[in-house]
């Protein structure tokens, strides 16, 4: 279906600017933080000095000097940012009980545009092997490039964590301008958790209230968690205007050591996707995406690639290439234990809801071999108006290497001509076990007699034609109206 396979940058040790780094040592008398054993509370602002107390009234001028700082009381504290615009990238390495926020009513600005993205993986704010962290309220833009070789990210966790918290942010207006046609190896992140450790996972993530825009991709992600994260929560993001996908959840990528690639501990797991409102993510104009045939609509609003035990509720996906996909893109992989329930999926270009692996190593697919799909179960969502390129694909689609799926409760209408309700592309590897039943069909287009369902490479023409051939939806119903 796609050529959705993740090339990403080799990771590199974050570089930091040494200004940002030199950490000038207090003056004398003036901290209120080093021996503090009671949280601390310093502020940081675009006008102060860091030879200075940290106080409201005498700022630090740089976020990582208060962090510093703060870190050195027992109880660790909070980090004010004063309104204003920071050409500055921060670090939370090896630390705990910290919070980086934005002083009351006001809107700090960490502006990455005139910083030089180095090779590799970097990010304006770095988080890694910390406990009890947080970043609120923060505006993060400008951070981009057009080398080929690196990724550059608003807001990066790695290692192992335990309770970070990201949370009220603005990421928008960064990442990988290289235009490389049909390479998958330009790539960029707006907020990226990476459980890169196999002996520590990230634990207790939680991703909420943000707002991540217009970002340039190439072959990654807005939002993603990705390898050794284990409980974890996606809630209430505004996810808009990016040219890849919006929300994923990954398995089997080289995210652990190559002993531990094929293993659950690879996986991102046990999470929670929910209330999250995704538009407008599109893959066209993207170079990672270009074929000598023209664009993929490739662009996933909501993507579960490889990941196990994941509940997808409540979201709203509209105008993406794809509203919610339940995949493995890995051969060896497999996306499963998947609950996608009352969910609001529209005006998809490609299709509302997918899952299965999207090829089956035949010649249609150039060979390629993509993963299994099972256990996973879609209940109580509706889909509506989706394949806006009227090409006939379906609202909801079962691709290959398919199994023991529930599609019960969804509420479907094929608003546009010629669309399929429920589609398969697969003869025999999808639909094995299977559970189709109590849904609600509608066609704009179309009544009960000329609305169309596809199973195993066959089209019905007719909701009776099409239960009758295949037993699916017996207590199902059809109405002509949207």
């Amino acid at each position: 279906m796609k050529p959705h396979v993740l090339a990403l940058a080799a990771s590199a040790a974050l570089v930091l600017p040494s200004a940002a780094l030199s950490v000038p040592a207090h003056a004398a008398g003036t901290s209120t933080a080093a021996s503090a054993t009671a949280p601390a509370t310093v502020y940081v602002a675009p006008s102060g000095s860091d030879s200075s107390s940290g106080t409201q009234a005498a700022p630090f001028a740089t976020i990582q000097r208060a962090v510093t700082a703060v870190s050195a009381s027992t109880n660790g504290g909070t980090v004010v940012l004063r309104g204003g615009t920071y050409a500055q990238r921060f670090s939370l390495h090896n630390v705990a009980n910290i919070t980086v926020t934005a002083a009351a009513g006001e809107h700090p600005v960490l502006d990455g545009s005139p910083l030089k993205v180095p090779t590799g993986r970097s990010a304006m704010v770095d988080i890694a092997d910390s406990t009890a962290v947080a970043v609120r309220g923060l505006e993060i833009t400008g951070y981009r490039t057009t080398d080929i070789d690196a990724m550059p990210i608003g807001i990066y966790v790695h290692g192992g964590d335990t309770g970070v918290t990201i949370a009220a942010d603005h990421v928008h207006a960064m990442g990988n301008d290289n235009g490389t046609l049909g390479s998958m190896d330009m790539n960029a992140h707006g907020i990226a958790a990476y459980g890169d450790s196999p002996t520590r996972s990230i634990t207790g993530l939680t991703i909420d209230g943000n707002e991540v825009d217009h970002l340039t991709l190439g072959a990654s992600e807005s939002v993603v968690v990705n390898g050794n994260v284990d409980g974890w929560r996606i809630t209430g993001n505004r996810i808009h205007d990016n040219n890849n996908i919006g929300i994923d959840a990954i398995g089997f990528e080289p995210t652990l050591p190559a002993a531990y690639r094929y293993t659950d501990l690879n996986r991102a797991r046990n999470g929670v996707i929910s209330g999250n409102t995704v538009e407008n993510i599109i893959s066209a104009g993207n170079p990672a995406y270009w074929s000598p045939t023209g664009w993929c609509n490739c662009a996933d609003g909501v993507y579960v690639d490889g990941g196990t035990h994941i509940d997808i509720a409540g979201n709203t996906a509209q105008a993406d290439d794809i509203g919610i996909e339940v995949a493995a893109e890995n051969a060896r992989g497999a996306a499963d234990h998947v609950t996608v329930e009352g969910n609001a999926v529209s005006d998809s270009r490609y299709v509302g809801i997918t899952t299965g692996g999207y090829c089956d190593g035949g010649q249609d697919c150039g060979g390629v071999q993509t993963g299994q799909a099972f256990a996973n179960t879609f209940t109580g969502n509706t889909l509506r108006n989706n394949n806006t390129d009227h090409d006939g694909s379906p609202e909801f689609l079962i691709q290959f290497h398919e199994s023991g799926t529930t599609i019960t409760g969804n509420t479907i209408c094929a608003a546009g001509p010629g669309t399929l309700l429920i589609g398969t592309v697969a003869r025999s590897t999808s639909g094995q076990g299977d559970l189709v039943d109590e849904n609600h069909y509608s066609a704009a287009a179309a009544g009960a007699g000329t609305a169309q369902w596809g199973w195993h490479g066959t089209t019905y023409t007719g909701f009776a034609a099409y239960r009758a051939a295949t037993g699916l939806d017996a207590h199902s119903s059809f109405s002509g109206t949207c």
